[in-house]
């Protein structure tokens, strides 16, 4: 058993382990991990040798940002033999801050031992080899063998360790050249390569770094095109650990957002945290865990005149939306678009929201003047994403003819994008355009992404609209099953059903489908459960 059960409770007001071990995991459900981690704490001073509460209280604090009781817990695992590899991390963390080289080499080398992380060992060293005054650390990077993972982050922080010593020049070189071999990981050691040569008065080096059309990039390089002071950040040893954890946490989060992405994230922050970087990627990480509170609070660290503002600004007004506040997201970021300086990423926020509002001609207008913006550089190929949104407010907002124009735009521009292709193919659909035409173009949908339910659900519609039900019903069949929640996809099933005679199997589908329906289709469907469907009541 965990912990010690309700008859082993309180006596006078003493609060029992197994009551604050409840509350810890009652305020982690509900996003509040400071709250969590000090219930957790307080369970664990109660019954020091838990070790299973204490792997939840290192959890718990390290996600909650609380660096001394992730620390004195890590270090009490570590005594009992029970630390998690990225445990192991968070004490080589305490090493580096402490300037303890002789202890941060051995703990490299239990990282090393211990496998999970052992492709971080080389560019560790390196670090601690800069740290401790080694000759030419940034050489020990040159030439890494056996770990594809550790070549990988190489390059980057050779760079960042050339940018310590003062080599700006060779770490620009390395930028530059790897750039063109369109190496995008690059991007962002050159980012505080180019704030150390403005800084140094090299400004035509260091707008020659910055390329691309990241939102920090582009205020970097308007700041320093408009003469105003550059503070580069402090590259030390810190600052490279915690670039790397950055690094892999984000790494690790383009599959999914998992724990130990969140935790990385947090450590890199211990490493150095002053890191507005590690700011944004750990508030952003924490928000899509569901801790927006947290998230706001390191938004706020990043100040005005940061290159990230832009990005915080950005994060801090989706998180308004995604908690449902989005009249306080709407004034904030009409607010930006205002500014003399609004940008084609400010003009495009505005389109989502008033897209999640539901105000599609607001929507289409935005993307609009995104899209005149964007165009300003000649740049069209990497424009579709705003057209195909354009195309879809336009739509929505029952402009059919220009949004058709704005989608076929998109489509010429992305003729191989799986969504472009979907979209315009079910919108022609849904308007009873040429219905072969439409079914093409999802079908090449289809076969750059067989296992999207959308798209396996727009197929599915297209057959039934030809009336071919014995090609139809398998692939709504599918689409479900990909997505058992969706409610067009389910009254697309049902509605198919039903023209084959299925009449219950349809009522089921259709019940289904208003369990996440929302607006007209929720009596459309209620009417189709009582009589039916008919010519009324069928799907668009």
């Amino acid at each position: 058993m965990l912990l010690a059960g309700p008859a082993a409770a309180v006596r006078g007001d003493e609060v029992s382990p197994f009551a604050r071990y409840v509350r810890a995991r009652a305020a982690d459900a509900a996003g509040m991990s400071d709250l969590a981690a000090m219930q957790y704490a307080a369970a664990l001073d109660q019954v020091p040798g838990n070790l299973a509460l204490a792997l939840r209280t290192y959890r718990q604090a390290a996600v909650a940002g609380d660096r001394q009781l992730a620390l004195k817990t890590a270090r009490a695992l570590d005594k009992a033999g029970a630390l998690p590899p990225d445990g192991r991390v968070l004490i080589l963390i305490d090493n580096v801050a402490a300037k303890d080289w002789v202890a941060a080499r051995a703990t490299v080398a239990r990282i090393e031992q211990e496998q999970a992380f052992a492709f971080l060992a080389p560019i560790l060293r390196a670090w601690i080899a800069f740290g401790s005054g080694e000759p030419d650390p940034a050489g020990q990077l040159t030439q890494i063998t056996g770990s594809t993972l550790s070549s990988a982050y190489a390059a980057e922080h050779r760079a960042l360790i050339l940018l310590a010593q003062g080599r700006r020049e060779e770490a620009s070189d390395i930028v530059k050249s790897r750039s063109t071999a369109l190496d995008q990981r690059i991007a962002r050691p050159g980012l505080a390569i180019a704030q150390s040569l403005a800084a140094t008065g090299d400004k035509a080096r260091a707008l020659a770094l910055l390329q691309s059309d990241a939102p920090a990039v582009q205020r970097l390089r308007a700041d320093i095109a408009a003469g105003k002071r550059i503070e580069p950040p402090k590259i030390d040893a810190a600052f490279g650990l915690s670039d790397l954890l950055l690094a892999v946490a984000l790494d690790l989060n383009r599959e999914r957002v998992t724990p130990l992405s969140v935790t990385l994230a947090r450590l890199a922050l211990f490493a150095s945290p002053q890191n507005s970087e590690a700011l944004l990627g750990a508030a952003q990480l924490l928000s899509l865990s569901g801790r927006d509170g947290a998230a706001l609070g390191l938004l706020a660290q990043i100040g005005p005149d940061d290159p990230y503002a832009d990005d915080a600004r950005s994060a801090h007004i989706r998180i308004l939306v995604a908690r449902g506040d989005k009249q306080a997201a709407l004034e904030e970021v009409k607010r930006l678009t205002d500014a003399p300086r609004a940008d084609v990423a400010d003009w495009t926020l505005l389109g989502d929201i008033y897209s999640s509002m539901e105000k599609p001609a607001e929507a289409a207008s935005a993307y609009g003047k995104a899209l005149e913006l964007a165009g300003h550089d000649g740049n069209q190929s990497g424009l579709w994403t705003l057209w195909l949104l354009r195309g879809s407010a336009l739509e929505q907002s029952g402009n059919w003819p220009d949004g058709k124009a704005a989608l076929q735009k998109a489509y010429s521009l992305a003729p191989e994008e799986a969504v472009v292709l979907n979209h315009l193919g079910y919108s022609e659909l849904e308007h009873g355009d040429d219905v072969g035409g439409a079914k093409a173009l999802i079908e090449r949908a289809n076969k750059l992404k067989p296992d999207d339910a959308a798209i396996t659900d727009s197929l599915g519609w297209a057959h039934y609209l030809q009336g071919d039900l014995a090609g139809a019903i398998p692939k709504l069949e599918a689409a479900v099953e990909g997505d058992p929640g969706g409610a067009e996809i389910n009254e697309h099933l049902g509605d198919a059903y039903w023209s084959a005679g299925r009449r219950i199997e349809a009522r089921y589908a259709w019940q289904a489908a208003k369990v996440t329906a929302t607006g007209t289709a929720t009596d459309r469907l209620s009417r189709k459960i009582e009589q039916g469907l008919d010519a009324s009541t069928k799907a668009p």
